[in-house]
């Protein structure tokens, strides 16, 4: 099962930047698609990136611009980078690796739903205006 470990989360003030990590012992990245979700209170789980084993990268149309994902292989860590911060952005970040695609992210995988997700406990982060 995939353990994962977020952090990075806090409160900032809209603009501000934020980056985020994810954590996992064990089997390096490059084996699973990895990605970040947000999960707003009263509202559903929603994609925000994901990032492939050739390490190309695929973001929601609404961070598209402000957020990067990363992977450094080597320390088993992903990463979420959060410029330009907007109140709508506050939510809790889950970070996913998918485990039955063979690295890669497919659209029809960016569904929390999906049986091939393993999950972090998620960090918070809020932005004021």
């Amino acid at each position: 099962q995939v353990q994962l470990v977020e952090s990075g989360g806090g409160s900032v003030q809209a603009g501000g930047s934020l980056r985020l990590s994810c954590a996992r012992a064990g089997t390096t990245y490059s084996r699973y698609c990895m990605a970040w979700f947000r999960q707003a209170p009263g509202t559903e789980r929603e994609w925000v990136a994901d990032i492939n084993k050739d390490e190309s990268t695929r973001y929601a149309d609404s961070v598209k611009g402000r957020f990067t994902i990363s992977k450094d292989n080597g320390e088993n860590t992903v990463y979420l980078q959060m410029n330009s911060l907007k109140p709508e952005d506050t939510s809790m970040y889950h970070c996913a690796a998918n485990t039955r695609t063979g690295g890669y992210c497919y659209s029809w995988i960016r569904r929390p739903g999906d049986s091939g997700w393993g999950w972090g406990q998620g960090t918070q982060v809020t932005v004021s205006s």
